[in-house]
């Protein structure tokens, strides 16, 4: 969409009398799939950008580090519509911005994801149905959106006691994490994206560290508790995903999903709730996030939603 001017004004103005003054707008829909590459190329375009002022070296620094802890900064750094202009040729560019937002429009087809009667399941075996898969995943974005959202409010700020109800997250987890740091409580929020990324990737949300397996609990509860009190809000958010005999077996999910893997070699004979409680307890927070021995560890560099 564009419009002609015949006598372009200003010391920007072209020489050409015939020149176009097009304003394009351009609105694209992204996913990230590979964290890691992302912010190799925004460390590259950042690197090879060129900084003025007095602290050109910390303003470097500075854009370094957002790139590398944030998807949205390192999208910026190399869709910055200078960088895009640049490399067109027979253009000047006049000017622009860049905006970023996450969209909640995508939403992983859990019927496609999590098939029911499938040619390698026998009758009669537990499965993670397409509806439990969904109300969980919406239970782990929401926990994690919390969590997020009580670091902008709080920080590095602890838990008190009698004040809980300021927090929505991270008062409901252990005391021995209230005075923990906001750096520790990024990593919280991270373990219900990181389950939730599971079931967008059509993969059963196996917890891979005590804090993971702390999280699915609190999903767990919560999913149960919405079904209970929004039943109609939970049935319109299914919409026509299919129904199952299996649909929010929570007992199931317990069995299933929590204590897979071995706990620092506690008694396979206790509940996975018991077990769970007694390494949270015999463990300092720091070490909640480090992954089970039998678990496949996480990319390490992932980064953060927020």
């Amino acid at each position: 969409m564009g419009e002609r001017r015949d006598h372009p004004q200003g010391s920007g103005a072209t020489d050409n009398p015939g020149a176009l003054e097009i304003e394009a707008t351009v609105v694209l829909g992204l996913r990230v799939t590979d964290w890691p590459a992302l912010r190799a190329a925004a460390v590259a375009a950042v690197e090879a950008l060129e900084f003025d002022g007095i602290d050109a070296a910390g303003q470097r620094s500075e854009l370094l580090r957002e790139v590398q802890e944030d998807p949205h900064a390192a999208l910026g750094a190399l869709l910055h519509p200078d960088r895009l202009i640049g490399a067109l040729p027979g253009i000047e560019a006049l000017g622009g911005t860049l905006e970023l937002s996450t969209t909640d429009d995508f939403a992983p087809d859990f019927a496609e994801l999590f098939p029911l009667d499938g040619e390698d399941e026998e009758a009669g075996d537990w499965t993670l149905t397409p509806r439990t898969a969904c109300l969980l995943h919406t239970q782990l974005l929401a926990l994690a959106d919390a969590a997020y959202d009580d670091l902008e409010e709080h920080g590095d700020e602890p838990v008190v006691a009698g004040e809980d109800h300021d927090w929505a997250i991270f008062a409901r987890l252990p005391q021995a994490s209230w005075p923990l740091h906001r750096s520790w409580r990024r990593a919280m929020a991270r373990a219900f994206d990181d389950l939730a990324e599971d079931l967008g990737l059509g993969e059963w949300p196996l917890p891979r560290c005590p804090g993971e397996e702390l999280a699915l609990r609190l999903a767990l509860a919560d999913a149960r508790g919405l079904l209970c009190a929004q039943p109609q809000a939970v049935a319109d958010l299914m919409g026509d995903l299919p129904a199952d005999l299996y649909d929010y077996d929570w007992e199931g999910c317990s069995d299933e999903l929590l204590g897979v893997y071995d706990m620092a070699g506690q008694d396979p004979e206790e509940d996975s709730e018991t077990r769970l409680e007694t390494l949270l307890a015999a463990t300092h927070p720091e070490g909640w996030f480090l992954s089970y021995e039998e678990a496949e560890e996480r990319e390490p560099g992932r980064g953060y939603r927020r």
